[in-house]
């Protein structure tokens, strides 16, 4: 809630103060900006070409995604303010052309959210994509004359040995312009040595991560920098459509492949809280502190937010799970390839031995049966794709983290009553929760799979069957165990003295 009471009015609404701007980004914010901010001038998108696209045609085909139907509906005209920049955050100077730089000559605000989030990426390329392409976006905003504000997107997860994050700037994990310098003349070398060079931490992405909020203090005397630590950021709560998402990433990962049927057991410790985002409140947090570092003097160098909710909504990583078992009939896959269902443990050779019945050999069962049928063969390749992203995301879900949000909260009283309407983002903390995991199933089932809602009854129906089938096997199985542990060995015999 808002309780900013005397309101000065000289300072502009947020829509204001974005009037007639011309914006840089390298990743998410353009849906809402254009949306909510319809008189900004231009916004610029650093768009990498494809082998078979171009950068108009992947910009052509970013607006026909569902999101940008608002848009289309009510201003379809303001979607000509997209202007695809040709570049790669991969590159050296951002791989822009000098007629682009003096295209952009006019931007005031950049938002940097271009990054690898793959836990497994090499580190030379995490290196090259998530540390040296910040350094080359700072150096970049460092020839824009008219720049008020840069906002850098880092991850609440920058520094995983820290069990408390707060607001504010870390000492280094590392130097970063030697591991750039490293990863650029010797990236086999540097790959050989990952793990002793990161110092053991869980992987490549919150090691460059943390390197590239190092590079944003190295330019924090040269540049309006403000660093935005959103948590695992997740299906939207309500804009621009409830349930939105186009990433597996956090809990709905967990969600699908239990909906799915093919993720029954995992290792991690249930009772530790998920700190998950809504993927509007994060973009709306982001916009707003951008706003308010253009509008209101600070002496801070550098401004931080942590952009979590674990401390306002508990959900631990079982409660998740359960959750995603229970909605499994209400809103059943398509693809479905079993009864939905799933467990975590703590017992690394609980999940193991569960991982094997379970996962592995009911596989193999499946796939060649597959065979026989001339069907394709993928389920045991699925199971070790599977098997290796639970290996990648044990020390997140055996972890406790608090992610201090004080400035984060307080940054939501800023807000002027006439935004609210469009930039409140506080509403998280009293939104129904079976209702937003519902939608984000039906957003997963929608965006992500692809399956239509149409087909819903159908999957009803196949839920019922699975369920059948597999009391059915289950019985089978059980009572063949018991037959053969008791009876055909004579233990029973034994028992009774025959």
């Amino acid at each position: 809630m808002n309780t900013n009471m005397t309101e000065d009015d000289s300072i502009p609404t947020i829509p204001e103060f974005f009037k007639g701007r011309d914006i840089f980004i390298t990743g998410v914010l353009i849906e809402k900006l254009l949306r909510s901010c319809p008189d900004l001038n231009r916004i610029f998108i650093l768009v990498r070409p494809k082998k078979n696209q171009n950068i108009q045609e992947r910009i052509a085909a970013l607006q026909n995604l569902p999101i940008f139907d608002i848009i289309k509906d009510q201003d379809p005209k303001n979607l000509d303010k997209m202007i695809p920049i040709k570049g790669d955050v991969t590159e050296i100077g951002l791989g822009l052309s000098e007629d682009d730089k003096l295209l952009m000559a006019d931007v005031s605000v950049v938002f940097h959210s271009a990054a690898s989030v793959r836990f497994d990426d090499p580190l030379h390329e995490a290196v090259i994509m998530n540390t040296r392409g910040t350094r080359e976006l700072m150096l970049f905003a460092e020839t824009l004359t008219k720049l008020m504000i840069l906002v850098h997107v880092s991850t609440t997860y920058f520094n995983p040995r820290q069990s408390v994050v707060c607001e504010r700037m870390y000492p280094p994990n590392g130097d970063w312009k030697g591991t750039i310098k490293l990863a650029e003349q010797y990236p086999e070398i540097l790959d050989v040595l990952t793990e002793k060079y990161i110092n053991y931490e869980p992987n490549t992405y919150t090691f460059t991560k943390g390197l590239a909020e190092q590079v944003a203090i190295e330019f924090q005397d040269r540049l309006p920098i403000i660093i935005y630590r959103p948590s695992i950021v997740i299906s939207a709560l309500e804009e621009p459509i409830p349930g939105w998402i186009d990433n597996f990433n956090g809990p709905v990962g967990l969600l699908i492949a239990c909906a799915l049927g093919i993720l029954r057991t995992t290792h991690g410790d249930p009772d530790i809280v998920s700190d998950f985002t809504p993927v509007d409140t994060s973009i709306k947090a982001m916009i707003v502190a951008a706003w308010k570092r253009g509008t209101k003097p600070t002496s801070e160098k550098i401004v931080v937010y942590n952009c979590s909710t674990s401390l306002q909504r508990k959900f631990t990583t079982g409660f998740i799970i359960q959750m995603g078992e229970n909605l499994s009939s209400q809103i059943p896959m398509d693809k479905m390839l079993w009864k939905p269902g799933g467990s975590i443990t703590k017992c690394r050779y609980d999940n193991f031995i569960k991982f094997i019945l379970y996962h592995l050999c009911t596989a193999y069962v499946v796939d060649t049966i597959f065979k026989i049928l001339g069907r394709k063969q993928f389920l045991v390749k699925l199971q070790r794709r599977i098997y290796g992203a639970n290996l990648a995301l044990q020390h997140f879900i055996r972890t406790h983290w608090v992610f201090e949000n004080d400035c984060f909260l307080k940054l939501h009283n800023e807000i002027k009553s006439s935004d609210l309407s469009n930039f409140r983002y506080d509403n998280f903390v009293t939104a129904d929760v079976r209702e937003y995991f519902l939608h984000c199933i039906l957003g997963a089932r929608r965006y992500l799979l692809h399956e239509k809602d149409e087909n819903l009854p159908r999957a009803r129906r196949n839920y019922r069957r699975m369920n059948l089938i597999d009391k059915v096997v289950k019985t089978v199985l059980y009572s063949g165990i018991i037959y053969f542990a008791f009876i055909r060995s004579g233990a029973v015999a034994y028992i009774l003295g025959l």
